[in-house]
């Protein structure tokens, strides 16, 4: 047990590791673009946040949450999801009292309790963002556009935006009332789970993945058909701005998403085909922050599993190049040349070049070999003749070619030859 990871939970090794800051960077530069600021909440919160916040009628609440009591006694669940606690902390903070809308994201880990198969893990991660303040359509769908161009930004293509609207505290009920009526003579053939929903929540059977709860729910009334007037003008109005943006999307009746705290404008952006399902979603929860103690505030936001993404762009054949190793490698060539080694290194690192060295004290010829491995670009090499002359030997290891440069002209000299000092993955 000592050597393997809790099941559902996995490493990010280095190489992976770079990818996913590749990914992050895209995330952090679009919401940079559209004035969100990032929130960092705790990986855990009181227990009574997510069952009053997320619905102690989801799958979530029911059956995934990681919760335990502390040694005071106190119930903590590890967050299975990211709004419930920006909310919190919106709330605590006072951020109501500021210049709304207030536009946050947060990149981080969740944690849920499920079987663990491909991009679906116990510890996963999400990049959400979350905007407070607003009804305005034209939040909701920048919000949309934000998510849309994140995707794209990565290369992703194929993918499908499903918009709907749940409704309202006004129209819901008619709605509700209907589709009782409907899975009234057919609650013999729902799975357990949604048995149960059918009295608390009967609009979470059509968001069942069981294949005959499905079914059922083909032929079930829809929602967009009990919208009250200011919901349908919303959802137009939601549309009207998607088509501006030049945003494809799909009208889905039956899309209501896994959480109760949604309140008109739903979606997902969904992978079409046998593997693909929803890598990322959200909507409108007009009525959560009040739901946790804080002022009528209405709030749109969305969540993308990255996990999901990674995957998404696997199967795609995108997989950006790691950004490389140090691009100066400083090598010696007999041990005396050590010290003024460790002093040049210092000196590139000071300086913001990527620089590495050799730590086990090979052979000039074996650390050349090493270099590449780490894919250096160049080499500063020096020897007992570079120290007594004042200068080093630089060598383009792509090339093959070589200068001698003054050691008061080094950083001056790697600079130029590398303008940007930094490779990026393009």
């Amino acid at each position: 047990m000592l050597t393997s990871s809790p099941r559902g939970t996995t490493d990010i090794l280095p190489e992976e590791a770079r990818r996913w800051q590749w990914m992050e960077a895209v995330a952090r530069s679009l919401c940079a673009r559209y004035g969100y600021e990032e929130i960092r909440t705790p990986a855990f919160e009181h227990t009574e946040l997510f069952e009053r916040g997320v619905g102690d009628a989801t799958d979530i609440v029911e059956k995934e949450m990681y919760t335990f009591l502390d040694r005071s006694q106190r119930s903590l669940t590890l967050r299975p999801e990211g709004t419930a606690g920006v909310v919190r902390a919106y709330l605590q903070a006072r951020l109501y009292s500021q210049p709304q809308p207030i536009k946050l994201y947060y990149i981080g880990p969740m944690f849920r309790y499920g079987r663990p198969q491909s991009g679906r893990l116990r510890q996963f991660h999400q990049f959400g963002v979350e905007a407070f303040g607003s009804e305005a359509a034209d939040l909701d769908a920048e919000v949309i556009t934000l998510a849309g161009d994140f995707f794209q930004s990565l290369g992703l293509t194929g993918l499908e935006l499903h918009l709907n609207s749940v409704g309202c505290a006004d129209c819901r009920p008619g709605y509700r009332q209907e589709l009782v009526q409907y899975l009234t003579p057919r609650v013999g053939e729902l799975c357990e789970t949604c048995r149960s929903r059918y009295e608390r929540n009967p609009l979470r059977i059509l968001d069942c993945k069981n294949e005959a709860c499905q079914s059922l729910s083909v032929g079930a009334p829809k929602v967009t058909s009990f919208l009250c007037p200011k919901c349908a003008a919303h959802l137009r109005a939601v549309e009207n701005h998607l088509r501006a943006s030049g945003m494809a999307y799909v009208l889905d009746p039956f899309l209501v998403r896994g959480l109760d705290y949604y309140t008109s404008t739903a979606f997902e952006i969904m992978l079409p085909g046998e593997a693909g399902g929803s890598i990322g979603g959200g909507g409108r929860y007009d009525k959560l922050v009040e739901v946790c103690g804080g002022p009528p505030t209405p709030a749109v936001g969305f969540a993308v599993g990255l996990e999901r993404t990674l995957l998404a762009m696997k199967q795609q054949g995108l997989t950006p190049a790691p950004s490389r190793g140090p691009l100066v490698f400083v090598a010696v060539a007999a041990p005396e040349a050590r010290a003024a080694a460790w002093e040049v290194l210092c000196a590139l690192r000071r300086a913001g070049l990527n620089a590495d060295k050799d730590f086990l004290s090979r052979s000039l010829k074996a650390q050349m070999k090493y270099a590449d491995r780490l894919g250096a670009r160049l080499a500063v090499i020096l020897g007992p003749e570079e120290i007594a002359g004042g200068w080093v030997t630089v060598r383009d290891l792509q090339h093959g070619i070589q200068d001698r440069v003054n050691r008061d002209e080094l950083i001056g000299y790697l600079q130029q030859f590398l303008p940007d000092k930094q490779v990026e993955n393009k």
